[in-house]
């Protein structure tokens, strides 16, 4: 277990955890471990809307000035945007204040390295050993200080970015979009890329006010793209989170496509025009046993990694495939970005819309998802997992499923929480698994 870093970035309560004194630290920490070479080094920083920002930015600017680096503010903008730029700006580091998903009361801080990939855990582990050090021994001298500024013109950038991950025939002319920017770091560039390719769109969750982002809008509560999806007969329903690297589909009908459809829709495509590296794609642990056998029936096969859309890319990146995400709508599209990225999975979806012109419900139910029920259970301490008992429960509940489904424990990476998942054919007997071994943790974790 690490102190300070889970499974994507350092994340908790604003003020709580999160606090002005450990953005500084990270800032120096992060700067210090990224200063390699004689060049004057930089650090992009971009956030999402959320109150905290504000403070947690202030602090970072402090710390990486103070150890001799250049800061450039980006201002509010998408993780995946903030990870393009990266490289594109030629900084030697990139940061994003976001808790993703997560209410306006948290916040978090992700690292990119200046490729535009997330650090890993030995990276991570080295940010940390520094952290709980005398950094005030390895400060830059004051000619030596870093300076910040702000730069403007960085939505235009991604706008364009984002645009030209399309043939350049393909347009979205005759499509009604409803896009919800769940009030958080996409609330411009989003609408503003769909419309210029073309679309007739209807843009909600854009008016954030340090408080609303992810409050009853964005990708973990699409009830309100669905009605309004309904309300407008439009063609498709687009929410992103609060920093825009997960999606969300709602098809012309209001129903929701999870990220486990939305990679079979584009994995399909992409096999028929020869374009996946490799004869399959990448998910984690908690996709669907459908989205496996669907892949199977068309001559493709199901890599599968732990819960985390970072450990999802290092097995694309280690073994050549260019298709990978997390049914929880991290889609990472290698071929154009270095994270998962909301609006760029929604329009490569959208060109295989066009291309088939069928409606979204059609392109997107490729399979029936097999009966899958996840349970939480909350703990204080301890190893509950350890416990007999729940060895006992889990081995038990595996052995009732057999090969006709899975069963899968976890802690959670950003809270003390234990899920519990399992799927199968029959929806019965799955629900009985489940009951049975979260018993088993509630009862050991009291």
């Amino acid at each position: 277990m690490r102190k300070y870093f889970g499974t994507d970035g350092i994340r908790g309560r604003a003020n709580g955890v999160i606090t002005p004194e450990l953005a500084l630290k990270v800032g120096q920490a992060a700067g210090l471990v990224f200063q390699r070479g004689d060049h004057r080094h930089r650090v992009v920083i971009g956030k999402d809307t959320r109150l905290s920002g504000y403070m947690i930015e202030t602090a970072l600017v402090a710390g990486f000035t103070s150890v001799g680096m250049d800061v450039m503010l980006l201002g509010p903008m998408p993780t995946p945007a903030v990870a393009m730029l990266t490289p594109s700006m030629r900084a030697d580091l990139g940061v994003m204040i976001s808790a993703s998903h997560n209410p306006f009361e948290d916040n978090g801080i992700k690292l990119f390295g200046p490729d535009g990939f997330k650090l890993n855990d030995e990276v991570e582990r080295e940010i940390e050993a520094l952290i709980d050090s005398e950094l005030h021994k390895k400060l830059a001298g004051s000619r030596d200080l870093g300076r910040a500024k702000r730069i403007e013109s960085v939505h235009a950038r991604y706008i364009e970015f984002a645009k030209r991950t399309l043939p350049r025939n393909v347009t979205l002319d005759g499509l009604r979009v409803v896009v919800d920017c769940a009030n958080g770091a996409a609330y411009r560039v989003a609408p503003e890329t769909l419309w210029e390719l073309g679309a007739e769109v209807i843009a909600i969750g854009v008016d954030p006010d340090g408080f609303n982002i992810n409050h009853d809008v964005g990708s973990t509560a699409p009830a309100a793209l669905a009605a309004k999806v309904r309300e407008l007969r439009a063609d498709i329903g687009i929410a992103l989170d609060g920093d825009a690297d997960r999606v969300l589909i709602v098809d012309e009908k209001g129903q929701s496509v999870d990220g486990d459809q939305l990679m079979a829709a584009v994995a399909r495509s992409w096999k028929d025009d020869d374009r996946l590296t490799q004869p399959g794609i990448v998910a984690t642990i908690m996709s669907n046993l459908g989205l496996e056998r669907f892949l199977g029936g068309i001559g493709l096969g199901l890599a599968r990694t732990a819960v985390g859309d970072r450990y999802v890319l290092e097995h694309m990146r280690e073994h050549g495939y260019n298709l990978g995400g997390e049914q929880s709508g991290h889609i990472i599209m290698s071929d154009y970005a270095t994270t998962g990225d909301g609006l760029v999975a929604a329009l490569q979806l959208l060109s295989v819309v066009k291309r088939q012109e069928r409606p979204v419900s059609e392109v997107c139910h490729c399979f029936d998802p097999l009966p899958q029920i996840l349970k939480n259970v909350r703990y204080r301490s301890g190893a509950p997992l350890q416990q007999d008992a729940v060895v006992t429960a889990i081995a038990h509940g595996r052995e009732r499923l057999g090969e006709t489904g899975r069963v899968v424990i976890r802690p959670s990476g950003t809270e003390p929480v234990i899920r519990v998942m399992a799927e199968g054919d029959d929806r019965n007997l799955v629900t009985e698994v489940v009951d049975e071994i979260v018993d088993a943790v509630t009862k050991a974790a009291a």
